[in-house]
């Protein structure tokens, strides 16, 4: 399974996953011009991809779902809020799913869906099956589930967000107060610290790596995501932890390799 992030972040989320007879994309919150220039940096064209799975209908998640199922012909998953939300239509343009149903996307790869707390919005983190292992997905939501660790263990792979650092975020002066307390409530974001104590617990001798991701512009930095994780896990965490940023694709991961190929034009 390679998982390439397009790019991450409040201006437009999306993930390539392909393995040797399936691909994907995770999202597509950027506008259509976007995701097919992205995708060609690593020689992916619309025609090839057998589905788009979304997570929300958030703009910066689902924005170009729509276009996409008229335009690129390819078939739309997603739950049914989700689905109504981008005016898709449930039965030509979008193939609706429940929350932990497990579905085949292809011959060598499925999904299941896992709900997650976030504002306004019947959001789901995916967890990925292939022949190689598991893979779980995970952005938007303001505190990690028992259900959700419970479906991310045993998985050698993790994608999660960690959107903010507290002191940045409080700090803040063009934020006001109430937006504030939705980033840091229930159904906002994980913060760096909150993260990371997820991570301590799905830590395993398997997992190989860790993408933090959907890091905030204003209220994060690289630097303090990964430090903040890395006191938390670094005693016994051996894989290695990379940072998905707003403008990608900057590297492809396999599943079960420590070590992420830098793509040569970033």
């Amino acid at each position: 399974m390679e998982i390439v992030h397009l790019g991450s972040g409040s201006g437009g989320n999306s993930t390539l996953i392909r393995t040797e007879e399936t691909s994907i994309l995770i999202d597509c919150g950027f506008s259509m011009r976007q995701l097919e220039r992205r995708m060609s940096l690593v020689n992916m064209t619309p025609e090839k991809l057998d589905a788009i799975l979304v997570t929300h209908h958030h703009g910066d998640h689902g924005r170009s779902a729509k276009a996409a199922a008229k335009r690129w012909g390819v078939e739309i998953h997603a739950n049914m809020e989700t689905c109504e939300r981008l005016s898709l239509d449930p039965v030509n343009e979008c193939r609706i799913f429940e929350n932990l149903e497990r579905r085949d996307v292809g011959p060598d790869l499925s999904f299941l869906p896992i709900p997650v707390p976030h504002d306004d919005a019947d959001n789901v983190a995916y967890v990925l099956s292939s022949p190689e292992g598991r893979a779980g997905f995970v952005t938007d939501l303001g505190e990690p589930t028992e259900e959700l660790v419970k479906h991310l263990t045993g998985c050698s792979h993790l994608s999660v967000e960690a959107n903010y650092d507290t002191k940045r975020l409080f700090g803040n002066p063009r934020y006001p107060q109430p937006l504030k307390d939705r980033i840091h409530g229930r159904g906002g974001h994980l913060s760096n610290k909150q993260t990371a104590a997820m991570l301590n617990r799905l830590v395993h001798d398997k997992l190989d790596s860790i993408v933090l991701c959907h890091l905030s512009s204003d209220n994060n930095a690289p630097h303090l995501a990964e430090s903040e994780v890395l006191c938390e896990i670094g005693e016994k965490f051996e894989g290695v932890i990379h940072i998905s940023r707003q403008e990608g694709p900057e590297f492809a991961q396999w599943l079960g390799e420590r070590a992420a190929e830098p793509l040569r034009w970033s």
